[in-house]
């Protein structure tokens, strides 16, 4: 039975996710701690549960997620597993940082690529990837049928959808992504996004004014 932990970190209020099993091994997905008592905070919770860190996931690599990647990645030294498409985004987040008028060093650490319908696995417990771009080129969200959720980041919102106004957005291409990957699972689908409070398929579907 999977257990999900959800954390809002840093100035853009970023959801980070730790999902883990009954045999206490554990995911990260986008980790965006960014002062030291949210690293605490994050690590603790990893500590007093017993996790086992396997792999760290970006649903993708806008600079909000992953404001603490490479203090997650220094600790644990799992790989990170994101979508190809994705490594631009994660190589601009110093140039993006300056911007905020921060400093932001490269990532540097493991990285593994993975992609549409790979099944992704935690002992027993399955994720197929859906490759669901439009906020950005590489996003991709993390179905588990079993237990009726995904998560989503930055594309589905309750009662919105993702920006698509960044560096290589597309609006169009971002409604589609949600038309036909995920208005097409069970409507009692569970959305963990990457901001706010979950959500699930159907309400979205029935009442997400952007469609």
């Amino acid at each position: 039975m999977l257990q999900i932990k959800s954390f809002a970190f840093n100035p853009f209020s970023e959801n980070t996710y730790i999902v883990f099993n009954d045999t206490k091994n554990a995911f990260i997905i986008d980790p965006g701690n960014f002062s030291d008592p949210e690293t605490a905070m994050l690590e603790k919770f990893i500590h007093d549960q017993d996790l086992k860190v396997r792999n760290i996931l970006l649903t993708h690599a806008h600079i909000d997620h992953v404001l603490g990647l490479q203090k997650a990645y220094d600790v644990y030294n799992v790989p990170v597993i994101l979508h190809e498409l994705e490594k631009e985004m994660l190589d601009r987040n110093p140039m993006d940082a300056n911007r905020f008028g921060f400093f932001f060093k490269p990532f540097e650490g493991e990285i593994e690529f993975i992609s549409e319908s790979e099944i992704l696995k935690l002992d027993n417990d399955e994720f197929k990837i859906l490759h669901v771009p439009g906020h950005s080129p590489g996003h991709i969200a993390l179905h588990n049928e079993t237990q009726k959720f995904i998560i989503s980041g930055d594309v589905l919102f309750e009662g919105s959808i993702g920006r698509t106004d960044l560096y290589k957005g597309n609006h169009e291409q971002l409604i589609e992504s949600i038309k036909t990957k995920l208005f097409v699972l069970d409507e009692e689908t569970k959305v963990y996004n990457g901001h706010g409070n979950p959500t699930t398929v159907g309400f979205e579907k029935n009442h997400n004014p952007f469609f």
